[in-house]
């Protein structure tokens, strides 16, 4: 698909701050993951977003780790982001960044709000400190230890980072405003005690900074000029921009909001599809029905149809709901044009050609891709026997049905015509093979219809794995916090099919996507890869094939 770039109010700011000269005419964005599970499509419109921008203006996005919560991140996370990032096809050179190398500038920050009146240390639990903190329509409580000297609090916070206290018997607090309809800006916490090692500082440390504390300071450390959020934040830039100023950092970096992706039957929330994982309820983060970039890239999707998407989607301030179905309309319009073409059979029925003998053999041409004629033809044997789909036959038909039936003609893909003759029937009456005569392409019969094949001889078997919405309902978001989300999985999500096609099947690479020819698009797995029984994972279906399985 061709996609041009539409403007958006993000487009437009970077636009005109450039021209204005702000920043120098400098455009630095920055992609700042957790570490803390896959990134999945909704993490993708971001990464377009941002990767996106600076390459527009000539500028540079950096990939930082904002790993300041050593409970859920790990290397594996961060060796996963980097690849998929790069397989979506984003570079961010030497500007690779890890929050926890800025812990003792942090720390440092922290010391400096202490000195200036502007942070203590408090001893109020969790549960005192929501409940002081109170409501947004009416102002919270002071802390007790709101105004204790700026002395004590720093060497209370010198003792805190000494690991002298337990965790959650002190935090470290900005002194703000408790009277502020925004409950952000209600003396949130900037430090709080943890001992949990760290993937990457290890022991080093048993304090660390809270987001909203730590986000700024990298964007201010790295010379951010434009820090792209999705809208959930945008309550929280009120503390951003009072951390920047407080401290002073000079060029401010600032914050804008877009609305996020939500896209229908499947969750992007990354706890919801960790419990789908350790749940076993999917085969794993790379599982094909799972929304996340690893997910699609073993499913077949194609990189550029996850970019195109993401442009034609927008950006906007406005929170919706996306149509699966226009995801997978990218990927049609990619595949169509790059994916070579095959022919498989998901329900086999024979057809025997009467009137070609037992020894006699053919081969018959097919375009590898009739969208790129330099890719050329390959060749498939062609004899007596074949394998022809299931649904392909009607013994009595409906008006309707152009399709093989008793002696009705169709055009074999490639390989000229067959006339069905008779029907075979097993001892309880079951049509186990159907007889016709063949006629080659130069006798130019008159039929409606052309149905794919695979040679009974040479065909090869595989393992097709064809995929349902993940979710049972289109809206996941809408369900009741009352009511498990996993009960709207949808339980025939995964259907597992034993099929034949034709040779050419198993020269597919792992993760290359094949078009089996009226049935849809196929990837090569990757993970389950065997060249004796190819498996294939469902890509997509081709919008008007007659014969795609649904679910």
């Amino acid at each position: 698909m061709s996609t041009t770039s539409s403007t958006h109010f993000i487009r437009e700011i970077i636009a005109a701050d450039v021209a204005a000269g702000r920043y120098g005419g400098r455009v630095v964005t920055r992609f700042p993951p957790e570490p803390n599970g896959y990134l999945h499509i909704g993490h993708a419109k971001a990464i377009c977003l941002d990767f996106g921008m600076a390459r527009e203006f000539g500028g540079r996005c950096h990939l930082r780790m904002d790993d300041t919560n050593p409970t859920k991140e790990s290397m594996e996370y961060v060796e996963a982001i980097q690849r998929d990032i790069r397989w979506l096809g984003f570079d961010w050179g030497e500007h690779f960044y890890f929050a926890a190398d800025y812990f003792d500038r942090m720390y440092e920050c922290a010391v400096r709000l202490i000195r200036m009146g502007k942070a203590y240390v408090c001893e109020l639990s969790q549960e005192e400190w929501k409940e002081y903190r109170g409501v947004p329509t009416a102002p919270g409580r002071e802390s007790p230890y709101r105004n204790r000297p700026i002395e004590e609090s720093l060497a209370l916070f010198e003792r805190m980072r000494a690991g002298e206290f337990p965790d959650g018997s002190m935090c470290l607090r900005a002194k703000i405003d408790m009277a502020s309809p925004n409950l952000h800006l209600r003396d949130p916490v900037l430090y709080r005690i943890l001992r949990v090692p760290h993937y990457r500082t290890g022991n080093r440390w048993v304090i660390y900074p809270t987001y909203d504390f730590a986000h700024p300071l990298e964007d201010a450390f790295e010379g951010i000029t434009h820090s792209l959020c999705t809208l959930e934040f945008e309550v929280h830039r009120p503390l951003y921009d009072w951390v920047i100023e407080t401290l002073g950092f000079d060029p401010p970096p600032r914050q804008y909001e877009f609305a996020r992706l939500n896209l229908s039957h499947t969750v992007m929330s990354k706890r919801k599809l960790l419990e789908l994982v350790r749940e076993g309820l999917v085969s794993g983060w790379d599982d094909p029905r799972m929304p996340t970039l690893c997910g699609m890239r073993r499913r077949g999707y194609p990189p550029e149809a996850i970019r195109n998407f993401c442009e034609l989607i927008g950006v906007t301030k406005y929170e919706s709901l996306t149509d699966i179905a226009l995801l997978e309309h990218c990927v049609r319009e990619v595949l169509n044009r790059t994916a070579p073409r095959r022919m498989a059979v998901m329900n086999p029925l024979k057809l025997v050609l009467e009137n070609i003998s037992d020894g006699e053999r053919f081969v018959a041409t097919a375009p590898n891709n009739p969208e790129q004629p330099g890719e050329g033809e390959r060749q498939i044997p062609f004899g007596r026997e074949l394998w022809i789909e299931r649904d392909d036959f009607h013994e009595q038909p409906p008006r309707d049905f152009y399709r093989l039936a008793p002696g009705r003609a169709v055009r074999l893909r490639g390989a000229g015509y067959v006339t069905c003759t008779a029907v075979e029937r097993d001892s309880e009456g079951r049509i186990v093979a159907l007889r016709g005569r063949w006629s080659p392409m130069s006798e130019r019969l008159k039929v409606k219809s052309t149905i794919h094949w695979v040679p009974a001889a040479e065909a090869i078997p595989i393992e097709v794995r064809l995929y349902g919405r993940l979710f049972r309902i289109a809206d996941v978001s809408a369900i009741p916090e009352d009511q498990d989300f996993r009960e709207w999985l949808n339980p025939d999500s995964l259907r597992i099919v034993k099929a034949l096609a034709e040779p050419a099947a198993r020269d597919a690479r792992p993760g290359q996507t094949v078009q089996f020819e009226r049935l849809g698009y196929f990837c090569a797995d990757e993970r389950d890869f065997r060249p004796e029984t190819p498996v294939f994972n469902q890509t997509v279906t081709l919008k008007d094939s007659p014969v795609a399985p649904t679910t």
